[in-house]
C-alpha cells in the first residue's frame, strides 16, 4: 500500500492498510493508524499522530514547524484524529511549548482546500472548513461549527459550538455557540437554526437558545446585565448554559 516513489523515514509508524501515494514524505516521528489514505506530494514531519481511517489529498503539509519567532526546535505535536477528510494544500502546524505544545484536530472533520491551522489551534468534531479558512496560533473550534470559505481567526479568538461563518468572515474576538457571524470585523447575523435543526436540537432548545440570542443582541443590555439575565435562564436549559459559560470565559470579548 505504500508507493515505491514514496519517502517513509525507517522510524515511522505506519498501521495496516494505510495506503502513501507516489512522492509523499513520511519523516521520523510520525505516526498513521490503520485504514489513513494520504494521496501523492504530501509532507508530514513530526512529532505527529495521524487517527485511523483519514483521508489526505496531495499537496498538503502537516505537522512542520510552527510559524511563530519563538519557536527554538522543541519537539511540540500535532495530533490529528479519525476520520477526517483533508483536502489539497492544506497547511497544519504543531504547536508551541509557550501554547502547551499541541495542535489538535478532533474527529469527522471536513477540511476543505488550501485550509491553515496555526500551532496550538484546538478543532473539536463534526466540524467544516471552507476553502481558504485559515486559522492563526491558539484559536479554538467547537464541535459542529461550519467556517465559510476565506474565513479568518486572529490569534486566541475562539469559535463556539454549532455557529457558522460567512464568506471572508474575519473576526478578532469570540463567536459564540450557535451564532451566525460575517463581515470584516465579524458581527452577529442571528443564529444558525437550520445547523441546530439537522443536529437534532428540539424545539425547546432552539426557542430558549433564540430567546438568549435576543437577551444578549437585541436588548440593549449591558453585557454584564445580559450574562446575569441568561444564568437564570441557563439554570433551566443547558444549551444556554453553554452559551453563558463560554461568554464567562472569554478573554477577547465576543462579537457584539
Amino acid at each position: 500500500m505504500i508507493h515505491p516513489q514514496a519517502i517513509v523515514d525507517p522510524s515511522a509508524r505506519i498501521g495496516t492498510n494505510v495506503t502513501i501515494g507516489a512522492f509523499s514524505v513520511i519523516g521520523p516521528d510520525v505516526e498513521v493508524e490503520e485504514g489513513t489514505w494520504i494521496g501523492p506530494h504530501v509532507v508530514i514531519n513530526g512529532p505527529t499522530r495521524i487517527g485511523r481511517n483519514n483521508r489526505i489529498y496531495q499537496f498538503s503539509s502537516l505537522g512542520d514547524a510552527p510559524q511563530h519567532l519563538g519557536y527554538k526546535g522543541e519537539p511540540t505535536r500535532l495530533e490529528i484524529g479519525d476520520r477526517n477528510i483533508i483536502r489539497e494544500y492544506c497547511t497544519f502546524n504543531r504547536g508551541t511549548v509557550a501554547g502547551g505544545g499541541v495542535t489538535r484536530l478532533g474527529n469527522d472533520n471536513f477540511i476543505m482546500a488550501y485550509c491553515h491551522l496555526a500551532h496550538d489551534c484546538h478543532v473539536g468534531n463534526n466540524t467544516v472548513f471552507a476553502n481558504c479558512a485559515s486559522l492563526a496560533g491558539h484559536v479554538t473550534v467547537g464541535d459542529y461549527a461550519v467556517l465559510g470559505g476565506f474565513t479568518v481567526a486572529h490569534q486566541f479568538c475562539r469559535i463556539g459550538a454549532y455557529c457558522m461563518t460567512a464568506l471572508g468572515a474575519i473576526t478578532f474576538m469570540d463567536i459564540p455557540p450557535y451564532v451566525m457571524a460575517s463581515g470584516n470585523p465579524a458581527e452577529p447575523h442571528g443564529l444558525n437554526l437550520r445547523g441546530l435543526k439537522r443536529r437534532g436540537f428540539s424545539n425547546d432548545a432552539i426557542e430558549a437558545i433564540r430567546k438568549a440570542y435576543k437577551t444578549l443582541y437585541k436588548s440593549k443590555l449591558k453585557l454584564s446585565e445580559a450574562t446575569e439575565r441568561l444564568e437564570k435562564a441557563g439554570k433551566r436549559h443547558p444549551e444556554v448554559h453553554h452559551f453563558v459559560e463560554f461568554i464567562k470565559a472569554s478573554e477577547r470579548g465576543i462579537i457584539r
